[in-house]
């Protein structure tokens, strides 16, 4: 071929790898997948876990476009509510909606090792807790924001996300409830310890998965809620005597 031809030739081969691409897309839409799947997921849910899910989601419906948002307290419950998500993982299931559950996550209170919390010699109690920095997760709703987790510390540090409250943790500027799954490697390498509190040393948040309009949705956001029921692990099996 000569340059133009060559030239010509690279410009069709473009054009008909779009014109495929937007003949799956149009066949997607005929069967009924959604072109856009808008999901808010907890902040608490596990990060791998969630990444494994979207691949295969990925997979399941490439033509559909995927909205990710995560959510803290009530924006979840907002997301719900007000309509502005298809698929929902929510630690409350707002009033004259439905969920199934899915898992309970474990929170864990915990510190930098050299916190003055830890040269108490003694069991922690509340009062111990009020007298020193907390760091919390901000709310992400806005209509009706909550400070659950907060125990009443005199000061109190407000981050944006789960690692920002880690690394604080990590810098020995505050205790805090973080989910366990994100403490434990800090807990392993020695840098965080859990805090020896005398009551409520665990807490556990559950998580439920809800369809905001089950009637009308479609199949790629069904899909998604068999994904994540599926990846939920098997609760343990009790041992036979």
């Amino acid at each position: 071929l000569t340059p133009i031809g060559q030239t010509l030739l690279t410009r069709a081969r473009s054009l008909l790898r779009d014109w495929d691409t937007l003949e799956r897309v149009a066949q997607s839409l005929r069967q009924g997948w959604e072109p856009e799947l808008k999901l808010v997921v907890d902040h608490a849910f596990p990060y791998q876990r969630l990444l494994a899910i979207l691949g295969e989601l990925q997979k399941a419906c490439p033509n559909t476009q995927l909205q990710f948002t995560a959510a803290v307290l009530s924006g979840a419950e907002e997301a719900i509510v007000g309509g502005t998500a298809d698929v929902v993982l929510t630690a409350r299931v707002p009033p004259g909606f439905l969920g199934d559950w899915l898992l309970d996550m474990p929170f864990i209170v915990a510190a930098h090792r050299d916190h003055p919390l830890f040269e108490l010699g003694r069991s922690v109690t509340a009062d111990d807790l009020a007298r020193h920095t907390q760091v919390v997760i901000r709310d992400t709703g806005v209509r009706r924001p909550r400070d659950e987790g907060w125990l009443g510390s005199t000061v109190r540090w407000t981050v944006g996300s789960m690692d920002a409250a880690l690394a604080v943790l990590r810098a020995g500027l505050a205790y805090g409830w973080l989910p366990e799954h994100i403490v434990e490697p800090s807990l392993k390498d020695g840098t965080l310890q859990r805090i020896p509190l005398a009551f409520g040393a665990e807490r556990k948040v559950p998580i439920y998965i809800v369809l905001t309009r089950p009637d009308s949705a479609g199949p790629a956001a069904r899909t998604a809620v068999e994904l994540f029921q599926r990846h939920v692990p098997a609760p343990p099996q009790s041992a036979s005597h």
